[in-house]
């Protein structure tokens, strides 16, 4: 009982910590990325009061199992991407397993090689096996891309090789052009289909130095979120040639993916490719001046061991790591923002190993303000709050 009554202690403690934060952060006035979907149901809202006018005509039908605004994005998407077709998903989940699944029915080959870290092995809870018959192998563990020599040297076949652009869990990392071409053209001596998993593939034009059509020209399909990047209210879109699409499109509805109507996601999504995309490069840019100024202002603080990885980000996402438990960063964070009403980091703090924990930093619009002898003054307080905390 004792240990029941602890362990129920300790959850509220964490959860007062994280209501605590999230008020924080709702009234701090200065951050590095603000986030829609940490707003209110009238700030979601009130962006397709705005917005939505300018992206697409409020006066035609609503639509009905995919028709009217959810066929237009469709067709947006398939323009930027330079692909044949597009079909739009409710969830990236359902998008990536009917894409792999009816890969597999062309190549008679259910495994799907791909990255250890990849988002369907680390969050999707075995989906790819549990529900659409598709076995995956794992190149590599290693916190970059696979290599061209993985790909070639791997010991058994595969139909289909999946890469996840950028690689999330392992800092938001990419490739370089010729590494990446290289991959791919090494899954195509093994006859096996490449499969983008794009979700912020939008991102990766300023690393790349390629435009998009010219990235998504690479795979045989492609996939990408509509709220990741863009801020949009949640959707997905599967990109590839007309015969695989028309396919998907089947398989989207046995999968239970034909909503009713979904005009607010669609609408949120061409205003997020309207407003966010042109800008990525721009978010991108700044991240690595508040990546180098983050390095510097805990150097100078005297942190005895702080990462910033990538060192110079490949988009405008990248990881944090300090040498402090989960809790006493993610105390400190709140401090910060409630007593200078700028917080430096939003997001939660994840246990990297004993004593060492790491947090992802986005910048987008709202960072675009902060100079490095802003983030160079915020951390300098940002650990004196550490301090405050450790010595309770």
């Amino acid at each position: 009982m004792t240990n029941t009554a602890e362990h129920g202690e300790e959850k509220s403690a964490q959860q007062r910590l994280r209501e605590r934060r999230a008020a924080a952060y709702r009234t701090a006035e200065r951050v590095l990325s603000r986030d829609g979907a940490r707003g209110t149901l009238r700030d979601r809202l009130a962006l397709l009061h705005e917005a939505a006018p300018q992206v697409h005509d409020l006066d035609e039908p609503a639509d009905l199992y995919g028709d009217g605004v959810v066929a237009a994005l469709e067709e947006r998407v398939a323009g930027l991407l330079g692909t044949e077709a597009a079909a739009f998903f409710p969830t990236g989940t359902m998008a990536q397993q009917v894409a792999l699944r009816c890969w597999a029915g062309r190549t008679g080959n259910p495994t799907v090689a791909l990255h250890a870290l990849s988002h369907p092995e680390v969050w999707e809870r075995g989906a790819f096996g549990a529900v659409s018959e598709l076995r995956t192998v794992r190149l590599t563990r290693e916190p970059r891309l696979p290599t061209a020599e993985e790909v070639r040297s791997f010991e058994e076949p595969f139909g289909a090789l999946m890469l996840e652009l950028p690689l999330r869990d392992a800092g938001y990392v990419l490739p370089s052009w010729e590494e990446l071409t290289e991959v791919v053209e090494a899954a195509r001596e093994r006859d096996a289909v490449v499969h983008f998993d794009g979700a912020r593939l939008w991102e990766t034009t300023h690393h790349f130095g390629r435009p998009l059509r010219e990235i998504a020209d690479l795979a045989d399909s492609v996939y990408v979120s509509f709220y990741k990047s863009l801020d949009g209210f949640g959707g997905a879109a599967l990109a590839g040639p007309k015969t695989l699409v028309d396919e998907a499109k089947t398989w989207r509805h046995r999968y239970g993916g034909m909503v009713f109507q979904q005009f607010p996601t669609a609408l949120a999504a061409l205003v997020g490719l309207e407003r966010e995309l042109p800008r990525l490069p721009e978010y991108v840019i700044h991240a690595r001046v508040v990546a180098a100024a983050l390095r510097e202002g805990f150097a100078e603080a005297g942190v005895p061991w702080a990462r910033v990885h990538p060192e110079v980000p490949h988009t405008h996402e990248f990881q944090v790591w300090l040498p402090y438990e989960p809790d006493v960063l993610a105390e400190a964070a709140a401090l910060q923002a409630e007593r200078t009403k700028a917080m430096l980091f939003v997001g939660g703090w994840s246990r990297g190993g004993p004593g060492l924990s790491y947090t992802e930093v986005t910048v987008s619009s709202a960072g675009l303000t902060w100079t490095a002898d802003d983030v160079r003054a915020a951390v300098v307080d940002f650990v004196g709050r550490v301090a405050e905390v450790v010595s309770r």
